[in-house]
């Protein structure tokens, strides 16, 4: 009785609401131009989050180009160990590539998750991790042009890294709103703040994950793939065109639906 009675209240909410839509058809509008809106909304904190990771990429590097025996301070142990650029390329293959993609996948979203969670901490955390990940991939940057093998080592790093860096400045973009709001609360209470800006950054943080997925997959299947380096390149080339024109398609339709 339950379930037919639950049933029927769906059925009459449909019928009352005629603009209700289907799931699907709200998650095409979200992904379609509701995240572009809030994006172009809140892209200075994006811009912010991009230079906190520039910042920390280039300390490192410049640091490790000074003396390569830094990386060791800069990266773990295990890390430091594991990196040799003489190395570079003669693992590539696709044997693994499922379980790979899927592990990278996973760690992408964890540190997504806490740049946007590092927001309730005033954006401190949000700060550090941004900071951190720019030093680690510095730091190895620098490590790989100590070798005379920076060539190689973009080739394997921006197929899947545009649009994965991308995903992570909109997800620390995310936590910096919320923890400036939390920090600089303006005329309203930092518990209004919070629930009001919460709500942006959950959804900003929604929006990147099809383009985590789709970098994951990138870094699975692409990236270790035995093709030419110049082929790696152009991945990323199509990569990056293909978020010009998402964003540029979204704010159309964003547009196109504020006239409606």
């Amino acid at each position: 009785m339950t379930a037919y009675l639950n049933g029927l209240v769906s059925k009459s909410h449909n019928l009352l609401y005629k603009d209700q839509i289907t799931s699907w058809k709200q998650a095409a509008d979200f992904f379609g131009h509701k995240f572009i809106g809030l994006l172009y909304e809140q892209w200075k904190f994006v811009v912010v989050a991009m230079l906190l990771f520039t910042i920390g990429g280039l300390g490192a590097f410049f640091a490790v180009l000074q003396d390569p025996l830094y990386v060791y301070s800069i990266l773990s142990p295990d890390m430091a160990q594991s990196i040799d650029p003489e190395k570079l390329g003669t693992n590539d293959g696709m044997q693994d590539a499922p379980v790979m993609s899927a592990s990278i996948l996973t760690n992408n979203i964890q540190v997504a998750i806490l740049a946007f969670a590092g927001g309730i901490t005033f954006g401190l955390l949000t700060v550090y991790v941004l900071i951190y990940n720019g030093i680690i991939v510095g730091a190895i940057a620098g490590l790989f042009w100590h070798h005379g093998m920076t060539y190689e080592f973009w080739a394997y790093i921006v197929p899947h890294g545009m649009i994965e860096l991308t995903a992570i400045f909109i997800a620390g973009g995310a936590g910096l709103l919320m923890g400036y709001k939390l920090f600089v609360p303006g005329e309203y209470s930092r518990g209004y703040q919070l629930k009001l800006n919460a709500k942006r950054s959950v959804q900003l943080l929604l929006g990147t994950v099809p383009l985590f997925i789709i970098a994951g997959i990138i870094e699975g299947f692409i990236t270790p793939a035995a093709i030419p380096l110049e082929a790696k390149y152009l991945v990323a080339g199509l990569t990056v065109i293909g978020l010009i024109l998402y964003v540029a398609i979204g704010k159309f339709k964003l547009q196109k639906a504020q006239l409606q």
